[in-house]
This record gives structure tokens, C-alpha cells and sequence, in this order.
């Protein structure tokens, strides 16, 4: 996967270690990486799924709870 390239959904499910059906629930939930709708196919970016990944780590810092 070359870094200029936008990444399909497969090599984006692929490389995050996910089921491809698993990904299109993250973009109907709307929670999933930042996507490009390119006609009628799902494009990402590899430094938006890589931030996205990053925010989702255990130790990245987490909002206030809400009350």
C-alpha cells in the first residue's frame, strides 16, 4: 500500500486486522477513520486511519466524563 494512494475498504479492513463488515458498521455509525466517497467507492487515507487508530489507543488522553 503506497503512502500516495488512497487505501480501498478491503486493504483498510486488512490492515487495521478487521472483517470488512466490521468497517462498514464503523461508516454506518458513523465512528469509523474519515473516508472519501469516490463515485460510488470508499477511499481512506493512510494518515487519517492512522489517527484515527492513534486516538483509539489506551493510553491516548480521553475527554471529561459526561454528568
Amino acid at each position: 500500500m503506497g503512502a500516495d494512494r488512497l487505501w480501498t475498504l478491503k486493504e483498510t479492513a486488512r490492515f487495521l486486522g478487521l472483517p470488512e463488515t466490521t468497517l462498514y458498521n464503523l461508516i454506518y455509525r458513523g465512528t469509523g477513520p474519515r473516508s472519501f466517497k469516490v463515485g460510488r467507492y470508499r477511499r481512506y487515507a493512510e494518515a487519517d486511519v492512522r489517527a484515527w487508530l492513534a486516538e483509539r489507543a489506551s493510553d491516548a488522553p480521553r475527554p471529561p466524563a459526561r454528568r
